[in-house]
């Protein structure tokens, strides 16, 4: 009587559980954003109203160890101002405008505009080019992107992104990004040339969230066409939302 009993319940039983599978992987794929919705998310992460930091830069190649310090402004995309703080470099600005990056060299009290070739240009010496500098577009913009898996970066879980640029008039035709999945800011970048060269990895830690932005106060960046080459680069501090004022971003302030 008991060996019927059982027979007569296990195909009430197995539908039952295959159909709690079946909805939860469902509701796992409802959850899983779209490449362009985690993106988008990043980029405005990424922006903000205005800002001040302050920063050190450290490099690391074949002639050893130096630091700069310097502030930062900016404001919205577009806008953004370097002043270097440090002895060596005390004064130098770098100005970028929507359109135009700026450098000025105190002891020469000269003014120079960056472009072309110039723009490739190591900053300082280090890992990032004035190249690195420009902006403007939004990600979405400048790329079409596709979710390509999802790996874990340093312990944290990471959505991976592909970048493809839509046009030939970009640094880095070729992306990967590793974007953490709950905080949506980027923890690891490579950046490629059309022709799928490596040219330049980022690593980013010590994320934390001040004013509700996820802010990576640590960065590593490596240029792969340098040998033993890397530039660290640490935000001691940092404002959100803060007055700024209208000339900040002028060249005559640029050349005060």
């Amino acid at each position: 009587m008991r060996n019927r009993q059982t027979c007569r319940r296990k195909p009430e039983i197995v539908p039952s559980l295959l159909g709690l599978i079946i909805f939860l992987g469902a509701m796992r794929l409802a959850a899983t954003p779209t490449a362009q919705e985690i993106v988008a998310e990043l980029d405005a992460n990424q922006v903000q109203g205005t800002s001040y930091s302050t920063a050190t830069m450290t490099i690391n190649d074949r002639f050893g160890e130096r630091t700069s310090t310097m502030e930062i402004w900016s404001r919205g995309r577009n806008l953004s101002l370097i002043e270097f703080t440090s002895a060596a470099e005390r004064g130098q600005k770098i100005l970028r405008t929507e359109n135009e990056i700026y450098i000025f060299y105190p002891d020469a009290a000269e003014l120079v505009r960056m472009q072309g070739a110039a723009l490739r240009e190591s900053m300082m010496g280090s890992d990032i080019s004035y190249e690195d500098m420009t902006g403007g577009k939004t990600l979405l913009e400048t790329y079409t992107v596709e979710l390509i898996g999802e790996e874990a970066v340093d312990g944290h879980r990471c959505y991976k992104v592909s970048f493809e640029a839509r046009s030939r008039n970009v640094a880095y035709p070729r992306q990967t990004m590793w974007i953490d999945t709950e905080l949506f800011v980027a923890r690891r970048s490579e950046q490629f040339a059309l022709g799928g060269r490596l040219l330049k990895r980022i690593a980013m830690d010590d994320i934390e969230q001040i004013d509700g932005y996820s802010v990576p106060r640590h960065m590593v960046i490596s240029d792969a066409l340098k040998r033993n080459s890397s530039t660290e680069l640490v935000l001691d501090d940092i404002e959100f939302d803060i007055p700024l004022r209208d000339d900040l971003f002028s060249l005559e302030e640029l050349s005060w």
